[in-house]
Formats: C-alpha cells, sequence, structure tokens
C-alpha cells in the first residue's frame, strides 16, 4: 500500500477521533452546565421566597398560634430542636457506622458476615426514609406511648449508619496496601496499624462522608413526623414531642395562612444555608488537616 495513502488513512483516522472526543466533551460541558442551571435556579427560587422574610425575630422568636398576637413568631425552637437531634443521632450513629465501615473494609475478608453486613447496609441506604419513621415509631413510639425527641434521633440515627459504614469502607479500601505492609514491618499490629496508618490517610474522606449523612439526615421530614411530632414550645427534653426545623417548615408550607408560608419559605432558606456552610467548613478544615500530614 503505497505512504501516501496510509498516511491519509492516520490522517482521517485522527480526525475521526478527535471529533468524537471533541462530541463528548461537548455532552459532558452541556451536561455539568444543565445541573448548574438546575441550581441556580432552584437557589434563586429560595433566595427570591425566603431571603425578605429573613429577620431577627425568626432567629430569636418561638412559633405563635394562629389568632394570637405577633404570629407565626419565629423558629427558635425548631432551630435548636434540630440541632439537638442531629446531635444525638450523630452520637449513636456515627461511632456505629465506623466500626462496621473498618470491619468491612480490614476485617471481612476471611468472614461470613462480611457480604451479608454489606448488602443489608446496601439494602439499608435506599430504604425510603417514612419507613424508617414507622420503623421508628413501632418500636420507640408505641412501647413508651407518646412522641419523643428520642424515638426521633434513633430514625435520623438509623439513616446515617449504612451511609457512614459504606462511606469508611470505601475510604479505607482507597488506602494503599503499602502503607499497612509497611506498619506490619515495623511491628505494628492490625489494629494499631489501623488506628495510626489507614484511618489517618483516610481522614478526609471520612469526614466527608460523616458530613454528607449528617446533611441527608439534616433534612429529613418524614421520620419525624411519626416519631419527635414536633412542638411549637421550647424544649431540650428529647423525652417529649419534640420541634425540629423540618418539620416545622412542613406544617407552615401545607397549611392555610400566608405568613406561614413565607416563614417555611425562610426556614428552608436557612437550612439550605446551614447545610452548605457546614460542608464548606468542613472541606477547609479537612483541606488544612491534609496539608498538615504532608508536610510532616
Amino acid at each position: 500500500m503505497p505512504a501516501t495513502t496510509l498516511q491519509a488513512r492516520r490522517s482521517l483516522a485522527q480526525r475521526y477521533l478527535a471529533a468524537q472526543s471533541a462530541l463528548l466533551k461537548g455532552l459532558c460541558v452541556a451536561a455539568a452546565l444543565g445541573i448548574l442551571l438546575v441550581l441556580a435556579l432552584i437557589v434563586y427560587y429560595l433566595v427570591a421566597h425566603g431571603i425578605s422574610h429573613l429577620s431577627r425575630r425568626f432567629f430569636t422568636a418561638l412559633p405563635i398560634p394562629p389568632g394570637m398576637a405577633g404570629a407565626p413568631g419565629g423558629m427558635l425552637g425548631a432551630l435548636i430542636g434540630s440541632a439537638l437531634l442531629v446531635a444525638l443521632a450523630g452520637a449513636a450513629g456515627i461511632p456505629l457506622g465506623l466500626l462496621a465501615g473498618i470491619y468491612l473494609a480490614e476485617y471481612s475478608d476471611n468472614s461470613r458476615l462480611g457480604a451479608p453486613v454489606r448488602f443489608t447496609a446496601d439494602v439499608l441506604t435506599g430504604v425510603p426514609s417514612i419507613v424508617v419513621g414507622i420503623l421508628g415509631y413501632e418500636l420507640v413510639v408505641v412501647p413508651l406511648g407518646h412522641f419523643n425527641g428520642y424515638a426521633g434521633a434513633a430514625a435520623l440515627a438509623f439513616i446515617l449508619v449504612p451511609i457512614v459504614a459504606r462511606t469508611t469502607e470505601e475510604m479505607l479500601r482507597l488506602v494503599p496496601a503499602s502503607y499497612r505492609e509497611a506498619a506490619y514491618a515495623l511491628g505494628a499490629g492490625k489494629a494499631r496499624t489501623i488506628l495510626t496508618v489507614v484511618i489517618p490517610a483516610a481522614t478526609g474522606g471520612l469526614v466527608t462522608g460523616i458530613m454528607l449523612a449528617i446533611a441527608r439526615i439534616a433534612g429529613e421530614t418524614a421520620p419525624l413526623l411519626f416519631t419527635a411530632l414536633g412542638s411549637r414550645l421550647l424544649t431540650c427534653d428529647p423525652a417529649q414531642p419534640f420541634p425540629s426545623l423540618t418539620v416545622q417548615i412542613f406544617v407552615y408550607a401545607t397549611g392555610p395562612y400566608r405568613s406561614e408560608h413565607q416563614l417555611a419559605g425562610a426556614g428552608i432558606l436557612v437550612l439550605i444555608a446551614l447545610v452548605f456552610i457546614l460542608n464548606v467548613l468542613v472541606r477547609l478544615s479537612v483541606h488544612r488537616l491534609q496539608t498538615g500530614q504532608t508536610a510532616r
């Protein structure tokens, strides 16, 4: 075959591959712009319907029933209640999720429990939150005889545990095997290697996974409707019906009063802003931690 013909075919093949690459890149850019456009529309809607109704009273006043002076009041109790519920759920669920993830990543290779535990975590991750709420109602609310904050925290922890467990497993498996082998060569045992080498190397991913799980449960409403129920009072006793921002937003958004609709819009904006700020702070902290480890 003449050299000119081979050269022409190679040139044609290169142009074809370049066209394919350009088309794929264009599709990726279009998809990314589409996602950004949807996000921008959501943010615009939230800001347009919520920011004008934010005030100092929103953060300092308790909800006031319709028909009374000063109604609908603010969401102080709901903000404090959500913070306490997330804290209780995190205190119970994060250690369990981390330990389960460590077991799946480091100890499950020669264990019969590895596959069932991993499968169960995957299934629980996809369970609708309303099912978790019904489960919390049957296991906690019914035996105690009334709605309470402990049932709400337990339902949120039930959602959090499988997410943290699977994220922890994946992050630990990304740590190179050479790290473990170097620690074993220096005489460290398996537990010491995990605690002092593997987990520190995966800290960034672990913290990110935990924060994603917290962001997930912070926006849940259905489980709390069946468990904590909600309250207009400012209470720190989880043994009683407990307030939360998401339930308060749901009640106001589905109510007949325009003033409550406006307050619900402000509540949604505050909830999204809190989750966003929390994620930004965590990313900055993780970046500083990783930078410090690299410097050492």
